[in-house]
């Protein structure tokens, strides 16, 4: 059954044409969604996380924030506005969003993974969102989602030493938000805010630091990307609810956690 989970995501081909010799399409499918909405993809995650922190192979030291857009099947689209129900678990509606992360652009349908990478090209965390939603305002809510549990006891760690981002992260939420968390960082500022800033005067703030040699190390999230992107089930979405594609995005995951 889990070969077939891997099998499928790995391929991308329709559940119903996964070979018989991985088991039942629906078996494996319904088994899929189930782990997806309860939050097993996550606790798996998570552990593997925690056992590589405890061998010191996270590499915290430099952090980065980056998104793609996936193109959505049109099989993807069309999903029913009820809450599904957890198979075997009917007092339980799965988790989803209302919209289904699904945004319409001049290319069709799209939906997007926004994504925080550590330095040895593994996600840390991601969230999905339509595919024209913008990078800034989805900067907070990827670093929220970080938290790398301790192996004994303590609270999970959840602060990067140094984040980087492109200049599609510049904004003064972005910026206030990680000089309260104490969190350093190299974004760039575009070039009109930074005309903004100088016109308001002393009233626009100091200029923001910026070490060209640190932003080099921002290729590393582009690689973890094409890395992830390689799985064609997350390349291109098929599945039509949200928390369905996002198991299948936290699968990839856990395979490039388990083979760096």
């Amino acid at each position: 059954m889990i070969n077939g989970i891997l099998f499928r995501q790995r391929t991308g081909l329709p559940w119903r044409d996964l070979p018989s010799r991985l088991g039942g399409w629906k078996t494996v499918h319904d088994r899929h969604r189930r782990w997806s909405a309860d939050g097993t993809r996550e606790k798996i995650l998570r552990a593997i996380q925690a056992n590589a922190d405890a061998q010191g192979q996270i590499d915290r030291s430099m952090v980065s924030v980056d998104s793609t857009s996936c193109r959505a099947h049109q099989h993807a689209a069309g999903a029913r506005s009820s809450p599904p129900r957890i198979p075997g678990r009917h007092s339980r509606p799965a988790r989803h969003r209302t919209d289904e992360a699904l945004g319409r652009s001049r290319g069709g349908l799209t939906c997007k993974i926004h994504l925080a990478g550590e330095g040895g090209l593994r996600p840390l965390a991601f969230t999905i969102t339509p595919g024209q939603w913008g990078d800034a305002p989805q900067m907070i809510p990827v670093l929220e989602q970080i938290r790398v549990p301790r192996p004994e006891v303590g609270r999970p760690r959840t602060r990067p030493d140094h984040l980087g981002g492109d200049k599609a992260y510049s904004s003064r939420g972005n910026r206030h938000y990680l000089r309260r968390r104490q969190i350093k960082h190299t974004i760039p500022e575009p070039r009109n805010q930074r005309a903004n800033r100088q016109r308001r005067g002393s009233k626009g703030g100091r200029p923001t630091g910026f070490d060209r040699s640190t932003y080099r190390r921002r290729n590393e999230v582009e690689r973890t990307i094409n890395r992830l992107k390689s799985f064609r089930a997350v390349a291109t979405r098929y599945d039509k609810r949200a928390y369905v594609f996002h198991g299948t995005v936290t699968v990839a995951a856990i395979r490039l956690w388990l083979h760096p």
